[in-house]
């Protein structure tokens, strides 16, 4: 009976998921073709959280976010006083991490390569400015670090999980430094954010990304904490030296969110 309910709840919030994510696809496809003149990347800044809060509620993630702007429930914004874009760097835990960072700052994400093939997903995707990379090839790394450099340079956000792949527990493995290169030649605020789940039901090891969601879905409901930490500036390191205080500050706020755990 137990597996039973797991499996509607799987198939029921798969169901929603591919409803919504349609529906807001749609909608975000009207907006742009009646505001032409409009800035689309405003547009997208509008849709793409509204399309992750839906779906994580969709899929029973409750996410308690803290720090600057978090605190207010708004979204960090995507570009720092000086007009240019900032990067956001987390921990990768989860195939839950991308929507909510995007439920938590105005940014593109870069992502697995093969998600761009995903029906509905792979395309929608595309349209909001998702970045692919394929991180066995050198050429997908440097075009994919090209692209960030011309998102920054239009003052647009992107996130990145500088550990490169996704890791199980609280530990925050090397960061490689593509980030903060980026970050130095476009003078890029990067803004460190700390993910922490409640379950280790939700981390990704090693399975299918399919098998993943899959037991995600399953679970009545995921909780999850966010830090979001004070924003760095490359003028003020070495080079070189950033990517390890970044590093750092993402560990430090891990264990913030890991106690705020332990004392609720």
């Amino acid at each position: 009976m137990m597996q039973l309910r797991k499996n509607l709840r799987f198939a029921t919030r798969v169901a929603a998921f591919a409803v919504a994510t349609l529906c807001c696809w749609l909608l975000f496809e009207l907006e742009s073709f009646l505001w032409r003149r409009s800035p689309r990347i405003n547009i997208i800044n509008r849709w793409v959280p509204r399309w992750a809060r839906i779906n994580l509620k969709i899929f029973g993630v409750q996410v308690e976010a803290h720090g600057q702007h978090a605190d207010a429930g708004r979204l960090y914004p995507s570009q720092g006083e000086n007009n240019v874009g900032r990067i956001f760097v987390a921990n990768h835990r989860s195939g839950m991490d991308i929507p909510i960072i995007f439920a938590t700052a105005a940014a593109h994400v870069i992502s697995r390569h093969d998600l761009a093939t995903w029906p509905l997903i792979g395309r929608s995707a595309r349209r909001v400015g998702t970045l692919f990379v394929d991180r066995m090839s050198r050429r997908s790394g440097a075009t994919v670090l090209r692209e960030v450099d011309s998102a920054l340079e239009r003052g647009e956000g992107v996130a990145m999980f500088p550990e490169g792949t996704a890791h199980v527990g609280d530990e925050v493995r090397e960061f490689r430094p593509g980030a903060f290169n980026a970050a130095r030649r476009a003078e890029a605020e990067v803004v460190p954010i700390g993910l922490v789940y409640g379950s280790d039901d939700a981390y990704f090891g090693d399975e299918s990304f399919m098998s993943h969601i899959k037991r995600i879905a399953s679970l009545q409901r995921l909780r999850v904490i966010v830090e979001v930490g004070e924003p760095l500036s490359p003028v003020d390191y070495e080079c070189g030296e950033m990517k390890d205080v970044a590093r750092q500050r993402v560990q430090q706020l891990v264990e913030q969110g890991r106690a705020r755990f332990e004392t609720s």
